[in-house]
């Protein structure tokens, strides 16, 4: 009785929370209709919602990505490839019939003659409630069916590629996806996938904002509507990951002859993991071809499955509220947080000068201070006398900590440049240009890999973390 009340309490928190998260999205995305004088931040147009949209298709990818590798134990690299069959299937499908003949005109039009929006809209109407019913209701089909080529997929490459174990499966999973971005750029299928092109055209985010007579937009809702389908999937998951399914993917994940023994059928459910999560992940390219306003092959690169998993493991293997946090933390650096520094910067005299040259020398010292002060405690100085020696015996040489030595050498190098620079008239920041956003962005992945080994959740989830406080709170009460 006390489990399912807590589950109960769980459920309902977890409802509310999601319930919060998509009012809260509504409001920042109208908050300048309500108020004119709101920060640019939270202009329709600013890199905030840009993030938020990608965090949302990227978390619903991500999390899709560790029910396979971090629940099921199977590493695969294939999520680009099922994210591409995702896209094409919902842009084949969702292309107008009034703009196939300008989208294929390469081919002299295209071999599926009228979209899924098309056939509703005779149905329900084009226009009014009607069209929203149609628009809404085709989108819906689109997607699942988008899954449901990928899961396809997924079980025809699964009966071969399943067998194999480790990196063996990683590398036939990368391969697969190599192999479908060359075959989807193929000309002779150029009528259906417009060959090496971009298809475009179809339903976007911002087709779901609500308009008035006038064309104005009453109501943006084009952030809400990833957010709302990826909650709703990753609920499928969770749900699916507490289920006795889960409990066998977990199993598997831990000992396979354990879980064998214990009656599990080790070919079912890895095969049903794999094509869970490659329907979830072609979903998620439904949504990324929404987001993009296109589909093109060439961009579901490996690159994309890299980004991916490192996203997976920088949140935490086992983790669907890391895999969620580190989806945002991960865009809003790569996309927004870090672009001031691909633009070169020259500071002339002035508060802001000033301000840089101090807080720079202050942050230079403090990290010597603090390295110097680590070594110290290790018993490790910067010198080491050796002890005197035996009579007839050779005196030995002194002991340098040549790391600590180098990190000192190279803060008085730092701290002489600040010097330089605050009493020069004016200077160029060095090294501040386009592309160095990447190169601080790939020193900072480098540093959080480091010291967190096992990510930033672990295995744990957001839930595990208010349990323990609340078990801190009821023991210091019981005291």
């Amino acid at each position: 009785m006390l489990k399912q009340e807590k589950s109960k309490k769980g459920a309902f928190a977890a409802l509310a929370a999601a319930a919060g998260v998509l009012i809260l999205v509504i409001l920042l995305e109208n908050l300048t209709a309500l108020f004119p004088g709101a920060p640019k931040v939270f202009a329709p147009t600013s890199l905030l919602f840009t993030v938020l949209k990608k965090g949302a298709v990227y978390s619903l990818v991500a999390v899709s990505m560790n029910l396979l590798n971090g629940f099921t134990g199977l590493f695969s690299l294939g999520q680009a490839g099922f994210m591409l069959l995702g896209a094409y299937t919902y842009a084949i499908l969702m292309v107008p019939a009034a703009d196939k003949a300008t989208v294929y005109y390469l081919f002299g039009g295209s071999a599926v003659p009228c979209s899924i929006q098309d056939i509703l809209n005779g149905v329900f109407g084009a226009s009014g409630a009607g069209g929203a019913v149609s628009l809404g209701l085709s989108v819906v089909i689109a997607m699942v069916l988008a899954g449901l080529v990928a899961a396809l997929f997924a079980f025809l490459i699964g009966l071969p590629v399943l067998r194999l174990k480790s990196d063996y499966l990683a590398i036939a999973t990368l391969g697969f996806a190599e192999i479908l971005r060359a075959v989807f750029q193929w000309q002779p299928l150029g009528p259906i996938t417009n060959g090496a092109n971009m298809l475009k055209s179809f339903p976007s985010f911002s087709s779901f904002n609500i308009t008035g007579a006038d064309g104005k937009i009453i109501l943006r809702l084009s952030t809400f509507f990833p957010f709302l389908v990826a909650i709703l999937c990753i609920a499928v998951i969770v749900l699916l990951i507490n289920s006795s399914y889960g409990r066998a993917f977990k199993a598997i994940r831990e000992d396979e002859i354990a879980a064998e023994a214990m009656g599990i059928n080790l070919a079912h459910h890895k095969m049903l993991s794999f094509c869970i999560s490659s329907f979830f992940a072609g979903v998620g390219g439904a949504l990324f071809a929404m987001y993009a306003a296109n589909a093109q092959a060439k961009v579901f690169t490996s690159t994309m499955t890299y980004e991916l998993l490192l996203i997976v493991v920088i949140g935490g293997i086992g983790s669907i509220s890391g895999s969620c946090i580190a989806t945002f933390l991960y865009v809003a650096c790569s996309e927004w947080w870090l672009r001031f520094l691909d633009t070169e910067v020259v500071m002339k005299s002035g508060a802001s000068k000033l301000v840089f040259n101090v807080v720079f020398a202050l942050a230079v010292t403090a990290i010597a201070a603090l390295a110097f002060l680590s070594q110290k405690r290790k018993g490790r100085k910067l010198i080491t006398q050796p002890p005197a020696p035996a009579p007839g015996q050779k005196r030995e040489r002194l002991q340098v900590n040549w790391g600590l030595l180098a990190l000192l050498v190279l803060a008085a190098g730092f701290l002489i440049w600040d010097v330089v620079f605050a009493l020069s008239a004016g200077m160029k920041l060095p090294l501040l240009r386009n592309g160095f956003r990447m190169v601080v962005f790939s020193i900072i992945i480098m540093i959080v890999v480091l010291f967190f080994r096992r990510g930033i959740m672990g295995d744990k989830e957001l839930s595990d973390l208010f349990r323990r406080k609340g078990r801190k709170l009821d023991e210091e009460a019981a005291k």
